[in-house]
């Protein structure tokens, strides 16, 4: 797809949500909706400011609330007091590289086997959301690990 195109995509999904479309709030979700590594908020800051600086830590801050309370984006804690982001909303898990700290997503099909029944009596699941420690395929293969 053209930059053009997803342009036109990009603010159509904003509208539909009922956003006013402002530079910020659009350069936000296009980085969000352009990478995989689920970013912090000072991460997408300095990319989005790479080319022309248009946004401040608190206009970053203040688009993601507006993005997240519509559901176009979501956070993501994987870490403890680290609040990470991410564009792609439907349910899925996450496997964090002990290593490199690479994040990948993983379908929700991959724990589809799950014994909620084996839950204490009187627990009501609502959600749940995994995430994997270990050792990447590039971490693995370069420290020999097992």
């Amino acid at each position: 797809m053209d930059g053009q195109n997803r342009t036109i995509e990009i603010t159509q999904e904003m509208k539909q949500k009922g956003l006013r479309i402002t530079p910020q709030r659009f350069a936000v979700y296009a980085n969000l909706l352009s990478r995989c590594d689920h970013p912090t908020v000072d991460e997408i800051l300095t990319d989005i400011n790479r080319d022309i600086p248009i946004a401040s830590k608190a206009s970053v801050y203040s688009a993601l609330t507006v993005l997240r309370e519509v559901g176009l984006v979501r956070e993501v804690l994987l870490d403890e007091g680290v609040t990470r982001y991410d564009a792609k909303v439907e349910p899925h898990h996450h496997f964090v590289c002990e290593g490199c700290g690479q994040i990948r997503d993983l379908a929700w099909e991959v724990f589809k086997n799950l014994q909620m029944n084996a839950l204490p009596s009187g627990f009501q699941v609502n959600a749940y959301e995994i995430t994997v420690k270990g050792c990447c395929d590039r971490c693995h293969s370069s420290f020999g690990k097992p």
